[in-house]
């Protein structure tokens, strides 16, 4: 029998701590310099790297980061999708990592291989490895004798060995690209053009195609089978229930289409437990049953009574993946082999759950056996259902060895099946001394855990594993670590200074609506919360928000953001002259207070319905390394917060999600999409940090900032639709 055995489930953080010499980013646990690059081709570079391209422009990023260390063209540069058979295990793609930890990794490696190269050129010549230049690619002496390029010099080189770590990346001075070049993303053009790139377009010889009919919540289950119906499916469809997954298999898309429409209307389900109220999603997050920590505290603990004290209470609901195109996967098993396309954040965490899900087959397959390719997939930042659908698309290929399986979900699976971003409550306190200074300040949160992706608990994270008759239970959501940026509390300690401090975090134990990671995790309403309560703080002060944030802030780098986005900006200063209706917002924040640092300002226009007009936003990313890139991920990050903040919640009833197609489920429309203006601060000599996540929660509080400016009412609830703006009027009114 194959070694089942799986590893201990998988850390948040890279482990540091493991007694070896330090090496940067995801370099230290994949140490071999021939699991990063490869020569064995003339003129080119092949570069394998853990991460995964999800349309924010990494591969673009890490092969600027490798042309630019070793001295080679960028159309030289080859860099290799995502695979457990090749190159370094990364694990997740998340958490605006990347350009950190696999790019520090790269810059490293690229350094150790040029000086070997380097020192190579100097045997053969023997001259000093400082008289040779690197250009092009080719390897020169001082006389302009041309000694080949890395193909040449490394050849019989052994690159399967450990990083010294002994080489030294390019200073600021030195480099020529990073920052500086614009080169096209190397995955745009396909998909402008409309080529087969996306997992949804991949087709395999002999293809089946797959669907899955899911029961209505988590713990609904199977009332009544159609047989009857089952049996008279057309010659070739097969369809089984296992426990309550249901699977459907057929030589044609139409075909599956057609069978699973047709018994999605005969199968019965029972309901399970009801879902909470929607309409008391406040009064469900306070009693629902939880664990409390308290995540930060200094200070006193006692408050004073005098001074100006503050509190209010703000609301985040449930939010959707909504991925434009919808989860998709295919499988292959030839008896020994599994093979899995899928477009995967963590392509190693699933191959453990694959292994822990199919640890009690009748023949198990080994973690070995299982090959996981990254394929991209059209559109989502987070945990959506690509885990999930690629457990569906390996249980049927299982049932048809040697065929090929493709399983796509529905665009109802999609918005009611994938896990959401948790609904999250936030209640703040504050007191400003006699001098106006802030001295007291407490953040209380409830929300399930931010994170169930696979590979990070005993037992699988894959939604069929949940179904299946020899079922195991889906874990609760957990939540990172604060040193890995924390979950539900990410940015809940406010980044201004505040001698006395409470942060306490209630973790839900309870999961009628599965959670997990999205976009920022708790940092989007974490943000939204502090960032317009200390808007409310101002007011009552008498003092401007952007002066009341300057007076309480240290950080250099903070206050160069906000001084930036105001004085970049060609409307700020008009506010005054706006007509009644338009209002302005300012907010800013550290992503994960060790991230990104980013301020907007926002001008909406407030009638019925809030209308978002312009964003300008400042950004500091350290060391810049694709300038485009940078702006793209904060452009997108802030019109994906507008859509958010303004539009989406995921509604239910007592026993089920309502929100299952897009009118139930509205998202930002080309036409609504406001005017937005990115404004980046480069520092070449400082440490690159990620711009995926930096825009979202600030976007946020910047709205609502500017819909009580132009309103003259607070709106604490998200998202802000008319209905949730009617509700706040009432409510001022009645106070």
């Amino acid at each position: 029998m194959p070694d089942v055995s799986t590893s201990q489930p998988r850390g948040f953080v890279i482990d540091r701590k493991d007694g070896r010499p330090q090496l940067p980013g995801s370099l230290h646990t994949n140490r071999r310099l021939s699991q990063w690059l490869g020569f064995d081709e003339p003129g080119r570079v092949h570069v394998y790297t853990g991460k995964v391209e999800l349309g924010q422009g990494i591969l673009t990023a890490l092969m600027l980061i490798v042309a630019e260390e070793l001295d080679v063209p960028l159309e030289s540069v080859r860099i290799r999708s995502a695979s457990t058979a090749i190159g370094p295990d990364e694990g997740v793609t998340s958490g605006s990592l990347s350009v950190q930890d696999s790019g520090g990794a790269l810059r490293q490696v690229c350094a150790e291989v040029r000086a070997m190269a380097l020192q190579h050129a100097a045997m053969l010549t023997g001259q000093s490895a400082d008289t040779i230049e690197v250009q092009a690619g080719r390897f020169c002496t001082a006389q302009g004798q041309d000694l080949g390029d890395y193909t040449t010099l490394l050849k019989g080189v052994d690159l399967n060995i450990e990083c010294a770590g002994a080489a030294r990346p390019k200073t600021a001075a030195q480099r020529s690209l990073l920052g500086q070049a614009r080169p096209e993303r190397i995955d745009l053009a396909d998909k402008v053009f409309g080529q087969a790139r996306f997992i949804q377009d991949l087709r395999l010889p002999g293809l089946q195609h797959g669907r899955v009919l899911r029961p209505p919540t988590l713990d609904a289950t199977l009332a009544h089978w159609p047989a009857d119906d089952v049996a008279a499916l057309s010659p070739g469809v097969r369809c089984w229930a296992d426990g309550r997954f249901i699977a459907i298999v057929a030589a044609t898309e139409r075909d599956a289409e057609t069978a699973a429409t047709r018994l999605a209307g005969k199968i019965k389900w029972q309901a399970g437990a009801p879902l909470p109220d929607v309409h008391a999603l406040d009064a469900f997050l306070t009693s629902a049953p939880h664990e409390t920590t308290k995540t930060a505290e200094r200070g006193e603990a006692d408050w004073p009574s005098d001074g100006l004290q503050h509190h209010a209470v703000y609301l985040k609901p449930y939010l959707a993946h909504a991925s434009i195109g919808t989860s998709c996967a295919l499988a292959l098993w030839d008896g020994k082999r599994l093979e899995v396309w899928t477009h995967s954040q963590g392509i190693h965490n699933l191959r453990d759950d694959l292994v822990k899900a199919l640890a009690r087959e009748t023949t198990p397959v080994a973690k070995e056996d299982i090959v996981v390719h990254h394929v991209e997939g059209s559109g989502c930042y987070g945990h959506n259902g690509a885990d999930d659908v690629a457990f569906d698309a390996v249980l049927m290929a299982l049932r048809c060895p040697g065929q090929p399986v493709r399983v796509l979900w529905s665009r109802a699976d999609e918005l009611t099946h994938s896990p959401l971003g948790a609904a999250h409550r936030v209640a703040l306190r504050a007191r400003l001394d006699n001098t106006g200074q802030l001295s007291h300040w407490q953040h209380e949160l409830w929300a399930n855990g931010y994170s169930s992706r696979p590979g990070r608990a005993p037992v699988p994270a894959l939604l069929a594993a949940s179904e299946r008759a020899d079922a195991t239970a889906l874990p609760l959501p957990i939540n990172p670590p604060l040193a890995a940026g924390g979950g539900a509390e990410r940015n809940a300690v406010p980044a201004y200074v505040l001698p006395n401090l409470q942060v306490i975090h209630n973790r839900l134990t309870v999961m009628p609506l599965r959670t997990s990671a999205m976009r920022a995790l708790g940092a989007y309403a974490n943000v939204f919360a502090i960032e317009s309560f200390v808007d409310e703080l101002a007011l009552q002060a008498g003092e401007a928000p952007l002066a009341f944030r300057q007076r309480h802030l240290e950080d250099p780098r903070a206050l160069a953001v906000l001084d930036a986005v105001v004085q970049r900006s060609t409307w700020w200063g008009q506010r005054a002259q706006e007509p009644e209706g338009i209002g302005h917002g300012l907010a800013w924040a550290r992503y994960k207070n060790t991230g990104a640092w980013c301020a907007v300002i926002a001008r909406v226009q407030v009638d019925e319905q809030v209308r978002v007009l312009k964003l300008d936003l400042a950004v500091d990313v350290g060391m810049v390394v694709d300038l485009d890139g940078v702006i793209n991920q904060i452009e997108g990050g802030a019109i994906q917060s507008v859509s958010w903040t303004t539009k989406e919640q995921v509604t239910f009833d007592r026993e089920a999600i309502t929100s299952n197609e897009w009118l139930s489920y509205p998202v930002l429309r080309f036409s609504e999409v406001p005017e937005v203006r990115v404004h980046v601060i480069d520092r070449p000599d400082e440490p690159s940090l990620g711009a995926g996540e930096a825009a979202q929660g600030p976007v946020a509080a910047a709205l609502a900032n500017a819909v009580f400016d132009a309103l003259g009412v607070r709106v604490r609830e998200l998202p802000l639709t008319p209905d949730t703006l009617l509700r706040a009027v009432h409510a001022a009114e009645a106070a």
